[in-house]
């Protein structure tokens, strides 16, 4: 570590990768300093993860108040106060920033109030004062995105739905993603008349096509209506409502628009044109093994970079990075078998290859599937159905996918992502006694292989 600079460390961005990486570089005897242009706790406590989880715990009530009559409870008259539940939300982010601010505080990090921008390979300019430091760390995160089409300023975005002022009667959402998804969920839940549009034929592309069938046949039980197929060619601002242009021509009314249709790296303005940092085509940051830019002393980690976008992996490197500046450690994160959830209604739960990621890297491949009424709704009478997924390489007996549809999927996924890192095969699933009754015992007592399609 070098006295020639005022840090060993700088870190721009301190939301949850910036903050891990800033508090176990200083613990580790680094001199550093993070940088902020908005408070403390990033995307995921203030704008992202943290508020919709509580948003998402709020609307299920609605849900549980009608399945509470199945069990003997008279439940009377209900409504959301929306205004309280926005005011209780941010009254828990105001703790959480405290509690990030109290993080670095107490190991020494130096929390410097503005954006950084990289002057050269080892200086950043924060709200007018220059510091030099040995490394530089870009952590800023990932930023919402919207198409370029007429109207399109009267949109909003996760971010702002995060705060309306008061709850739409009626809402369309742009977009067929996890935070769209999420938010429709959330919407509908509250008694918001939800209506999702995608351009894809279903929603969520990427995750296995059973569990976006399910969700998408979930989800239209509980009214929300997707549009799939179709887009959206200008927004009109009406007298007390707006009027979305669909590609087909037709039209449909809405009291607000939120687009969920993609996130990019939060990069512009940070001056890395002008030090040379490349950037890859799709606006991320290029970075090796190590989290290493092509500037020997810059690094980046989290949502600004091409690798996962999920918080947890942002920490991940974060502390794979700080063991290999200031532990001489390699920094590699292992990226096989990430587990991950999609907090919509139901939720899903999903760890290692969908199917056709699974036939793509093995050829052939044996899947076992489990569908089935969850005993809570056979008083509630909910018409909602669970789904279960194993895919298995048949030459090595291996588990190299799983999925879930159905209450819990968060909680049950990230214990099969244990065993599947531990390399678990279906015989060793099969040998596990089940917890009974319970959802989970599913994935040890599914035995019999979905048959080959002709």
């Amino acid at each position: 570590m070098s006295k020639q600079y005022d840090y060993d460390l700088l870190t721009i961005g301190a939301g949850s990768g910036g903050v891990r990486a800033s508090r176990m570089a200083a613990q580790k005897g680094a001199r550093v300093a993070v940088c902020e242009e908005d408070r403390v706790g990033g995307t995921c406590v203030l704008r992202g993860c943290v508020p919709k989880k509580l948003l998402v715990y709020a609307s299920e009530f609605s849900g549980h108040f009608q399945d509470a009559s199945g069990f003997g409870w008279h439940v009377g008259q209900t409504a959301i106060d929306w205004p309280r539940l926005i005011a209780t939300k941010n009254k828990e982010l105001d703790r959480l920033n405290g509690i990030y601010n109290n993080i670095l505080s107490s190991n020494g990090v130096e929390t410097l109030q503005g954006r950084g921008t990289i002057i050269d390979a080892h200086t950043v300019e924060v709200a007018g004062k220059r510091y030099t430091a040995e490394k530089i760390l870009i952590a800023v995160g990932g930023w919402p995105t919207m198409p370029a089409i007429p109207g399109i300023e009267h949109a909003i975005t996760s971010n702002e739905a995060l705060d309306l002022p008061e709850l739409p009667r009626r809402i369309t959402i742009v977009g067929g993603g996890y935070i769209a998804v999420e938010f429709a969920g959330i919407f509908a839940g509250m008694g918001a008349e939800v209506t999702e549009i995608i351009r894809a034929d279903r929603i969520l592309r990427g995750f296995d096509d059973d569990l976006r069938s399910e969700l998408e046949r979930e989800m239209t039980k509980r009214g929300i209506k997707i549009l799939s197929s179709t887009t959206v060619e200008c927004i009109n601002k009406k007298a007390n409502h707006f009027e979305l242009v669909l590609g087909d021509g037709e039209s449909i009314e809405t009291d607000a628009v939120m687009y969920a249709t993609g996130r990019k790296p939060k990069i512009d303005g940070l001056g890395l044109e002008g030090v040379g940092v490349t950037i890859s085509d799709k606006g991320a940051i290029k970075v090796d093994d190590n989290y290493r830019t092509n500037v020997e002393s810059i690094y980046a980690i989290g949502d600004a970079t091409d690798r996962v976008c999920l918080t947890p992996v942002a920490l991940a490197e974060g502390m794979a990075l700080v063991n290999h500046l200031f532990g001489g450690e390699s920094a590699g994160v292992d990226y096989e078998n990430i587990p991950s959830a999609v907090f919509s209604q139901p939720p899903l739960g999903t760890v290692g290859l969908t199917e056709a990621q699974a036939r793509e890297r093995y050829g052939k491949v044996d899947v076992y599937t489990s569908g089935f009424r969850a005993m809570k709704h056979t008083l509630s009478g909910r018409d909602e159905r669970t789904f279960m997924k194993l895919i298995v390489d048949p030459k090595t007996d291996r588990v190299v996918g799983a999925h879930m549809m159905g209450p819990d999927a968060a909680e049950i996924m990230q214990g099969l992502g244990i065993a599947m890192k531990c390399g678990a095969t279906k015989a060793q699933f099969d040998a596990t006694i089940g917890i009974h009754p319970s959802a989970a015992e599913e994935f040890v007592t599914m035995r019999d292989k979905r048959p080959e399609e002709e």
